[in-house]
């Protein structure tokens, strides 16, 4: 399988379990669900000898750009979100924090275990931390 986006170009891809299995079938109950990752990011986190990011930026951040696409689909209806941005692990220690700050408020009642967007409104979690490390387009939006 492949992909053709920008832009990062046409791009082999590998059908795998990720995390987000977990979470989005927790979360939505599809009928289906795959993930894919693209072929050369396997192969570099399989290969012992390749090197950690550089700091490519006054931040620290690596020039490492990341995309992710949900493609969901019912009958004819396809809705596609995408999220992306510069040096994932970046973008990881935000998403951390917003979730810990949103959970100490007073009043968040959600208990156990559960998917992010079942424990916040998505679009607005992901607003508050756009578009400085994430840029993500939603349909409707």
């Amino acid at each position: 399988m492949s992909t053709a986006l920008a832009p990062h170009g046409e791009q082999a891809m590998v059908e795998l379990s990720l995390s987000e299995v977990i979470t989005i079938s927790r979360h939505l109950r599809p009928r289906s669900l795959r993930s894919h990752l693209t072929q050369s990011s396997l192969d570099e986190i399989r290969n012992t000898t390749t090197p950690p990011p550089r700091p490519h930026d006054d931040r620290g951040r690596s020039a490492q750009l990341f995309e992710m696409v949900v493609e969901a689909r019912d009958g004819g209806t396809v809705r596609t979100a995408t999220a992306s941005g510069r040096d994932i692990y970046a973008v990881s220690a935000p998403l951390v924090v917003e979730a810990a700050t949103r959970i100490m408020q007073p009043g968040y009642d959600r208990f156990g275990a559960c998917a992010l967007a079942q424990a916040f409104d998505a679009r607005e979690f992901l607003a508050a931390i756009s578009p400085e490390h994430l840029t993500v387009m939603l349909p409707g939006a």
